[in-house]
């Protein structure tokens, strides 16, 4: 089956990290760009972060920016999400998907998530 498999989730206070790891499981990640997706219960699914393929330009939501860094390790198959300074608004699953590009109209893999809390 090919898919993703995320980790790294967990509880954390306020202003605390968490990393966050995506690994492509039955197919390289190196032809595909990465983005990374959180929803809430009751929320509508958020675009997180996206790293292209082969040039690695990056992109952000507007609630992440200076907070969150995406990176890819293709040599082990993997994304990361970096997350910084994180607030009770950041709590939610998330989740990476595969697409051709960044903004991509459809996304061809998912994860399952892994769920981020933030609370004191």
């Amino acid at each position: 089956q090919v898919h993703f498999v995320e980790s790294g989730g967990g509880l954390v206070q306020p202003g605390g990290s968490l990393r966050l790891s995506c690994t492509a499981s039955g197919f390289s990640l190196d032809t595909y760009a990465v983005t990374w997706f959180r929803q809430a219960p009751g929320r509508e699914r958020e675009e997180v972060a996206c790293i292209d393929r082969s040039d690695g330009r990056t992109f952000y939501g507007k609630s992440v920016k200076g907070r969150f860094a995406i990176s890819r390790d293709n040599a082990k198959n993997s994304a990361y999400l970096q997350m910084d300074n994180l607030r009770p608004d950041d709590t939610a699953a998330y989740t990476c998907a595969g697409s051709d590009v960044c903004y991509a109209p459809y996304y061809d893999y998912w994860g399952q998530g892994t769920q981020v809390t933030v609370s004191s």
